[in-house]
């Protein structure tokens, strides 16, 4: 069972109900400890004062704001408390607005909020279904260890779920801080009925479970292959810019692909690429005389080209090519071929 990390009360008018604020989310990444090279010697953070060196413990340290040059002006805990009386348990509607006004960039952290008690239900559910009804959502302030938050509350099926904002002058003006935008939109053209085609060839409902996050498994699986003395394909490459000339022919082809591959997608969205598997390694017992053997023979570079680096890799691991861990595509592309040149030559 979850436990709140904050209790107070929401006020809308003048009903209010007792409520509990707890954590919609959890993390799910891999935690590493910090360790000293060379050693399992573990490292540890400390507080010590910057003019002695001594440690310092949690409760003789206060908060301090420099007002000069070396001068700080020293607050306690209970005062920034007593500057917020009553306001630091209350959650306080102020206005009601549609949920579609506010624009993504403003959403920071989701939590969930239940009432406290079974006599608050009726309450809390009048006001969940309210907004649900209305299809609004209520901006409300609150505050939470010694800072205060611009929230908005908004109703789901069974629960009242509380998201945090950035204040206003929190966010960024994207035409002051961007060193370049568009200066005009894409209006119409064939390019962007064919944009059109392909994000309506890629849509379909949305599901969070068909989405998997693919780095921290990688992050495991190397975890798990160091400690068993095994190496791990590295990832792929980052794919090279669209080239404006070749826009056209690149739209169609993303529009084909998806339409001819929509059924498969819905299986491997947010996995790995499938789809061409290095062949496997033949024995090493010799072939007859003129005959063609297939893993010695050099490959063409063509061929290796329309490889991923990860079946490139694969075939450099089978041909125990040194440094591979290392390489660029290119590189392992051009290894490839020279091992597979040094290969037909032995075997002649």
């Amino acid at each position: 069972m979850a436990r709140a990390i904050w209790t107070g009360v929401i006020t809308f008018g003048l009903v209010s109900v007792p409520v509990g604020l707890y954590t919609a989310t959890q993390d799910h990444s891999v935690h590493f400890h910090q360790l000293q090279r060379g050693t399992s010697d573990r490292i540890r953070n400390r507080r010590v004062n910057e003019r002695t060196g001594d440690e310092v413990s949690g409760d003789d340290i206060v908060k301090g704001f420099e007002a000069a040059d070396g001068e700080y002006v020293v607050v306690e805990p209970d005062e920034l408390d007593e500057i917020a009386p009553g306001r630091s348990r209350t959650i306080e509607i102020s206005d009601f607005v549609d949920l579609d006004e506010i624009e993504p960039v403003y959403f920071a952290r989701t939590y969930y909020l239940a009432p406290r008690g079974e006599e608050h239900l009726k309450v809390y559910e009048l006001l969940r279904a309210a907004l649900e009804k209305a299809n609004r959502v209520g901006v409300a302030t609150f505050v939470m260890r010694g800072k205060q938050y611009l929230t908005a509350l908004r109703a789901e099926e069974k629960v009242l779920m509380l998201q945090t904002l950035h204040w206003a002058d929190e966010v960024r003006d994207p035409v002051r801080e961007l060193p370049q935008l568009p200066e005009r939109r894409a209006g119409s053209g064939r390019e962007l009925d064919m944009a059109l085609q392909l994000v309506d060839a890629l849509s379909g409902p949305w599901d969070p479970s068909r989405y998997r996050d693919t780095y921290e498994e990688k992050v495991r699986e190397l975890v798990r292959a160091k400690a068993e003395g095994q190496e791990i394909a590295p990832a792929e490459e980052a794919p090279t810019a669209t080239n404006v000339v070749d826009l056209m022919d690149v739209l169609q082809g993303s529009i084909d692909r998806a339409r001819s591959g929509r059924e498969k997608r819905g299986g491997e969205r947010g996995g790995t690429r499938r789809g061409r598997t290095s062949p496997p390694r033949s024995p090493s017992t010799s072939a007859p005389k003129g005959s063609a053997r297939k893993t010695s023979a050099a490959p063409e570079q063509s061929e290796l080209r329309e490889l991923s680096k990860a079946e490139l890799y694969e075939r450099a691991t089978e041909r125990e090519i040194p440094g591979r861990s290392r390489m660029s595509r290119q590189e392992l592309i051009d290894a490839l071929a020279g091992s597979g040149r040094r290969r037909k030559k032995a075997a002649a």
